[in-house]
């Protein structure tokens, strides 16, 4: 299904959706800048068509990969103390995805009678569309307005404070796939959506040990790989490139220097890849690499600090009994 027949579909469920449709330029430009420099990169939000969306719901049921479980434990075991502590009108849910956990923050705010409206921000549209029914059907009566756009650019965009309190939630610790600076800018942009009365949740997976933290992002079913692998095959139907995905490993590795797992696909060949959309050429050694993702994990005094430079306060800390996963609430410094 085309992106405007998705688009169609979702307003047919009386949802109001506000799509961004420069994502192919941005694509374009993501892989014009990151092919062309050394070592090679790729963003990772270029995972997530209809087909990425599925193996990233797949790796979340990967034996090996715990922070989607550990997460939903920890908001099921304190969605209700979140609700209490922040009894949020409107929830943005960031990187909403296909929305799969976000009951479990929903669930206590509706329960209390507080919640009135949800606004769901991907850049799939895929994701959105199939997230949708089940919360309409959920929750009806909530008002959904759906964003399909890129949270790391377009927060401008979102709707500002109106005086009800509300959350936004960036879960998934999919802050982990930002550098610092790139943290910073984030927390930055998300600053003015915030009033007094609103709050940050963010979920962040912790630094541990490297024989839980590498097999999470290299299971043994492959699933990881092929979701790493995917990004290829973007590129490949809306760029009109050739990348031969069995070409390249798929490898994850934990860098204890910079605490983050370091996701990579590796060449195995001397081999040419052609962009006709770009017209481009890339050449690629036998074992240069990709680097396609990095999956950063924190530490509480770290995230303190982060939070402080952006003009926020850590207002409430939750983690599970490992030590393996945190929620965090920040508010407005007054």
């Amino acid at each position: 299904m085309s992106d405007p027949d998705r688009l169609q579909a979702l307003a047919e469920h009386g949802v109001e959706v506000h799509a961004f449709p420069e994502s192919w330029t941005a694509l374009a430009a993501d892989v014009l800048h990151g092919l062309s420099t050394t070592p090679k990169t790729l963003p990772p939000k270029w995972f997530y068509d209809a087909r990425g969306s599925e193996l990233f719901d797949a790796i979340c049921n990967q034996p090996e990969y715990y922070p989607t479980r550990t997460e939903a434990a920890l908001l099921e075991d304190v969605g209700a103390r979140i609700a209490a502590e922040v009894p949020a009108a409107e929830v943005i849910e960031l990187g909403s995805g296909s929305s799969t956990k976000s009951p479990l923050l929903l669930d206590p705010l509706h329960d209390a009678g507080a919640l009135r409206r949800y606004v769901p921000v991907d850049v799939s549209a895929a994701a959105i569309e199939g997230a949708i029914p089940g919360l309409v059907e959920r929750y009806p009566g909530l008002e959904i307005d759906a964003r399909i756009c890129d949270f790391t650019t377009d927060l401008h965009g979102l709707p500002r404070p109106n005086g009800d309190p509300r959350i936004v939630a960036f879960l998934g610790s999919t802050i982990g796939n930002l550098q610092p600076v790139e943290v910073q800018a984030f927390l930055a942009q998300v600053r003015p959506l915030l009033g007094p009365d609103d709050a940050l949740l963010l979920g962040t997976d912790l630094v541990k040990d490297v024989g839980v933290l590498e097999p999470a992002y290299d299971d043994a079913a492959g699933v990881t790989a092929d979701f790493n692998r995917n990004v290829l095959a973007v590129i490949n139907r809306e760029l009109l490139a050739d990348f031969a995905l069995d070409a390249f490993d798929h490898e994850a590795m934990w860098n204890p220097v910079l605490e983050r797992i370091e996701i990579r696909l590796r060449s195995v060949r001397d081999q040419v890849v052609r962009i006709r959309g770009l017209g481009l050429e890339v050449t690629f050694q036998a074992g240069e690499s990709i680097l396609t993702e990095i999956s950063r994990k924190f530490r509480r005094g770290g995230l303190e600090r982060a939070y402080a430079q952006a003009g926020l306060r850590l207002r409430g800390w939750y983690q599970d009994p490992d030590a393996w996963y945190a929620l965090s609430l920040a508010s407005p410094r007054a």
